[in-house]
């Protein structure tokens, strides 16, 4: 399978850089306190310069949900809901140590990550605007469509793994026990987009490696090189089982 946006969508946000992770290996035993805890250190150290709306990296997708007609402050993307709960809170929930690391580094980079399973993915994965028929399912449970035009992850069995582009990830593709492979994603429109992702896919590719010994495909994707392709099962490296993080 491969991962994708639309040329609509590029076409709309030319700035767009997305750094993509396809990791297998992973364990829920793995002890990520410390490196989770730099990345956080890092995020404070920004934080206390000034609050998350003035990031540039933020800036720019509250430009975009404004562009697509959405309140920026009613749908945050999820980089700016993790730092605004930092900034708030102090701390960000545990739910599991991929899932802590890769809210951490969201919040370090200022930049949307998330992770899904691509056990509960049917075929590619394109991030689209919706037609409105496709199935999103709810952390609750609920099952609900998306509106039409509304940027979402659609794979080829019409459900939306995504709401609002980084605004809220399906429940349907969040991790659970049973997870066996994990693709990582990570989406900016700020000018200086393509650098910033291409750091932020070393580190995880790094913390994947040093946490878990999990080797990892990875790329950064542009208008220039557009789609991701996922390894086979019998070209991936290690042994699947893995969890990931969801957008909240």
């Amino acid at each position: 399978m491969h991962f994708e946006h639309s040329a609509q969508l590029r076409a709309a946000h030319p700035d767009l850089a997305a750094g993509v992770v396809y990791a297998t290996g992973i364990t829920a035993t793995a002890d990520v306190a410390q490196r989770t805890a730099g990345h956080l250190a890092r995020a404070r150290q920004r934080l206390a310069d000034g609050a998350e709306s003035t990031f540039s990296e933020i800036q720019a997708w509250r430009r975009a949900y404004t562009a697509m007609g959405l309140r920026p402050t009613q749908y945050r993307c999820a980089a700016e809901a993790l730092l605004r709960r930092l900034r708030l809170d102090g701390e960000l929930p545990r739910l599991h140590p991929l899932v802590d690391l890769c809210n951490a580094v969201s919040a370090a980079y200022a930049i949307p990550v998330a992770v899904l399973d691509l056990d509960r993915v049917d075929g590619d994965l394109v991030v689209r605007p919706a037609r409105g028929d496709e199935e999103y399912l709810t952390f609750a449970g609920d099952t609900e469509h998306p509106e039409p035009g509304e940027v979402i992850y659609a794979d080829a069995a019409g459900r939306a793994h995504a709401r609002r582009w980084v605004n809220r990830q399906s429940g349907h593709s969040a991790v659970r026990a049973g997870t066996s492979s994990v693709l990582i994603v990570a989406e900016a429109l700020h000018p200086d987009a393509e650098a910033d992702v291409t750091r932020l896919v070393a580190a995880l590719v790094a913390e994947l490696t040093d946490g878990w010994g999990a080797p990892a495909a990875s790329a950064v994707l542009t208008a220039a090189r557009p789609r991701f392709h996922v390894p086979a099962t019998d070209d991936a490296p290690g042994q699947a089982v893995s969890p990931g993080v969801r957008w909240r």
